[in-house]
């Protein structure tokens, strides 16, 4: 198996990751200043990696492919 074969985000499902993990550990710098926003190093991982484990097991796919 490769990674390619792992991929089961979508581009505008990673776009969404991408903006809200931003937007959560910008918390941590500013507004309230909370270290509740280091939990945006999760979506931003997951949208980095193109993969979501929660996805996986509930096997549910974003991308263009389709479910095997």
């Amino acid at each position: 198996m490769n990674l390619e074969e792992l991929k089961n985000m979508g581009s505008t499902d990673r776009m969404i990751r991408i903006v809200v993990g931003l937007g959560l550990i910008a918390l941590v710098f500013v507004g309230p200043q909370t270290p509740w926003g280091w939990l945006g190093l999760i979506p931003l991982a997951s949208a980095l990696m193109s993969w979501c484990p929660a996805y996986t097991l509930l096997n549910i796919r974003t991308d263009d492919k389709e479910s095997s």
